[in-house]
């Protein structure tokens, strides 16, 4: 076996041709674009690049055929903060031969030593956790837009090289037509009778004050938790007029009190449900495809993408007040028969609890995993939040 380095057009085109030989037989796997993966791995398209370093590596047979891949990543902002300094891998597959798994486990640990890195989480992403983050290790079901996907097998791999689990990333589905729980409609009815509370859904026209108001529940209930930071005016603006094409009105809502917003619920429709039509490619047919399959709503699964609130309106009700606000209209109109919500990470027992009061059922368990360079160094897991 031989590992190099992706340093040619060639080598890309088999860095992502892998996973379709991996996954050829198995049915619940969604080819991702080939545009997604490959914006990762793009300095003018990944902000990542300018405080942080990447590289990818294939791994080949004997005879020549690609058989692994994994790339290695450092976030300069984060890393040396961390203790221990700490580095990435992801984009990790391979045919099912631990000999394989390892070496790549392996080369992805010298590249990060080699940068004075003392530890390597993965598999996740060179970005932000919200995109190719975790392993699966329970349902293994069609995977969502931009989420890990991998072979059972793969967990063996992690840990018989040594991995811990540093946290665990749990997904709750529910039938949309599912009745809440009387105590959901309770506390709607105390807030409802304030004036002050209002909800409402989005409307695109209006996109950049939503961007502006997501921002600002974001920046009060998240910015300075942990290793956060507040988000900026112009990326905020930018992640909503990417959604634009996809957003649906009536699926993200936010509470005001006061005309000032102190509550979010943004999701999406189950866009990957689409891309898994177009074989990795997302060309000007495929774009126009989309569309009339976003228009006919042939997508019946909505993604919970963000739920938030300001802290001084935390324990009031106000979750279960735009819940049900939300559940109204989308039961009504019969708009989707299923909802996920994208993961939460174990070290949050607040998001575990709304989610498991909504009545839901823990549909999928990823695991983001942690290598401790000094094998006799203490092991902590994600510190509780």
């Amino acid at each position: 076996m031989k590992i190099t380095e992706v340093s040619s057009p060639k080598d890309v085109a088999e860095f992502l041709k892998l996973p379709r030989k991996i996954f050829s037989d198995d049915p619940n796997w969604i080819m991702p674009l080939d545009k997604d993966i490959l914006a990762v791995f793009d300095p003018k398209q990944n902000k990542f690049f300018r405080h942080g370093q990447c590289t990818r590596f294939i791994l080949r047979n004997d005879s020549g055929e690609c058989i692994g891949r994994i790339a290695a990543f450092i976030n300069d902002k984060l890393a040396k903060r961390d203790h221990p300094h700490t580095g990435g891998i992801g984009f990790f597959d391979c045919i099912n031969d631990q000999t394989a798994a390892h070496l790549l486990f392996d080369t992805g640990k010298k590249w990060l030593e080699e940068r004075g890195m003392e530890a390597m989480d993965g598999p996740i992403n060179f970005g932000e956790r919200d995109s190719w983050w975790g392993l699966i290790v329970e349902g293994f079901t069609p995977p969502l837009y931009k989420m890990n996907f991998n072979k059972p097998y793969y967990k063996d791999f992690f840990e018989s090289y040594g991995f811990k689990t540093y946290f665990e990333q749990w997904c709750f589905s529910m039938k949309v037509m599912s009745e809440l729980q009387p105590k959901f409609y309770e506390r709607h009815e105390n807030i409802r009778k304030n004036p002050d509370y209002q909800a409402r859904y989005i409307r695109k026209k209006d996109l950049d004050k939503y961007a502006e108001d997501f921002r600002t529940v974001y920046n009060k209930a998240w910015g300075k938790i942990g290793a956060g930071k507040d988000l900026e005016k112009k990326q905020v603006q930018k992640f909503f007029r990417s959604m634009k094409p996809v957003i649906d009105e009536k699926v993200i809502w936010y509470v005001y009190y006061k005309d000032e917003p102190v509550a979010m619920w943004v999701n999406l429709p189950d866009i990957n449900q689409l891309f898994g039509h177009f074989k990795g490619k997302f060309g000007w047919i495929e774009k126009l495809r989309f569309i009339l399959m976003l228009k006919r709503r042939s997508t019946r699964k909505f993604i919970g993408l963000v739920f938030g609130i300001v802290p001084e309106h935390q324990g009031k009700g106000i979750d279960s007040y735009i819940i049900v606000e939300g559940a109204k209209l989308i039961q009504k109109e019969k708009l989707y028969d299923d909802f996920e919500m994208q993961w939460i990470g174990d070290f949050n027992p607040k998001m575990i609890t709304i989610a498991e009061n909504l009545g839901t059922y823990k549909s999928r368990v990823l695991v983001t995993y942690r290598y401790l360079f000094d094998r006799n160094a203490e092991f902590k897991r994600h510190p509780m939040i």
